[in-house]
């Protein structure tokens, strides 16, 4: 391997690191935020709002309807608003973030609605108020399956920042098209598939590890 090839890789990989622990630490806190709001807020639960979560499940239904790269177009006068600028690697988080948001919205509101109603009821039965509900028993009852939910958002992310890549964001994705497609540089094109590859199987392993040493801990003390 060139010595070429290894800076050209290395950047790239520095830029899509950074850009999805940035999107990631983001877009999981909003998505967590949403995804608890629509689970609580739903028919039967302890903040039933039905009105508010239609209006909500809406709003995140339509922007998860939108593809990243034509949110990436469109959402160029408010990056410019936030960053000053539209290119770059930190401008390209911008429309990440806003596109990754609903789609983890949903994922955790899926984790949270793993928690048994008869949990949730004997914990309001023995005097326990709303936010003691949410935060000792739906969020550690939901640990493992919130867990699985971010590693699959922190994986649609890196597939997110390839796509950009299209748009001149940087990282490995600028690199496969700019390097590897259009300067017919094979070597840089497969690189950036294996480094790619590399990175979702070791956040696929991380997250299932930390999964199943919840369960083991819950397990061992129930």
């Amino acid at each position: 391997m060139s010595e070429d090839l290894i800076e050209i890789l290395s950047k790239g990989l520095a830029q899509t690191i950074y850009m999805v622990l940035v999107t990631a630490v983001i877009s999981n806190f909003l998505g967590f935020l949403l995804g608890i709001t629509m689970a609580i807020t739903d028919k039967g639960h302890i903040w039933q709002h039905l009105k508010a979560n239609k209006i909500l499940g809406t709003m995140i239904n339509i922007v998860r309807s939108v593809p990243e790269i034509i949110l990436i177009v469109v959402l160029i006068p408010v990056t410019r608003i936030i960053i000053g600028t539209s290119l770059g690697t930190t401008a390209t988080i911008v429309p990440l973030t806003i596109g990754v948001t609903p789609y983890l919205a949903r994922v955790y509101e899926s984790a949270l609605r793993t928690v048994e109603r008869g949990k949730i009821e004997a914990a309001h039965a023995m005097g326990a108020n709303e936010w003691q509900i949410v935060f000792k028993v739906i969020v550690p009852e939901a640990l493992p399956a919130i867990v699985r939910g971010m590693t699959l958002g922190m994986i649609s992310i890196i597939g997110v920042t390839a796509v950009a890549g299209a748009t001149g964001a940087g990282g490995l994705g600028d690199l496969a098209i700019r390097y590897g497609y259009q300067r017919y540089r094979t070597d840089v094109l497969f690189g950036t598939v294996i480094l790619i590859i590399l990175l979702v199987q070791w956040v696929q392993f991380l997250g299932d590890f930390i999964a199943r040493s919840i369960n083991k801990k819950r397990y061992k003390f129930e």
